[in-house]
């Protein structure tokens, strides 16, 4: 008959510290992704994906989607208008308020759309030293 353990294992303590840290490294992270977007000029988009590994945290695309999330309700002047999904698309349900915004911003600044989408090769944003692949 196999033995049960009578307790659960011991649970690592976690520090005070590291709320605080999580918090610190979060903060981090937004203000990466904002100083990117930042970055975008008029009239040209970024995606997701490419924000993410700019700013140092590739393959992170939801966290840039989590950090932009509520900007327009919020009235940020950072650019989020300009970051697409890497089919050139603008995420934000179709027939959103938030959706029309968006495209009128984009449109505004002379982003052009076929059939809802944005040419990358055209529109796309290539940061200075940046490597990151524009997909089209």
């Amino acid at each position: 008959m196999a033995h049960r353990p009578t307790e659960a294992p011991a649970r690592r303590r976690q520090s005070a510290h590291e709320p605080a840290a999580d918090l610190d490294a979060a903060e981090a992270a937004r203000r990466a992704i904002l100083s990117t977007i930042e970055r975008i000029p008029a009239g040209r988009v970024s995606t997701y994906g490419q924000i993410a590994w700019i700013a140092g945290y590739p393959g992170r695309a939801r966290l840039v989607g989590r950090v932009l999330g509520g900007m327009l309700d919020a009235g940020s002047t950072t650019p989020w208008h300009r970051v697409i999904n890497a089919c050139g698309q603008i995420s934000l349900p179709a027939f959103s308020d938030a959706h029309r915004e968006q495209k009128r911003r984009l449109r505004a600044e002379g982003v052009v759309f076929e059939n809802d989408r944005v040419s990358l090769r055209r529109f796309g944003w290539q940061a200075a030293g940046s490597e990151s692949p524009l997909i089209d």
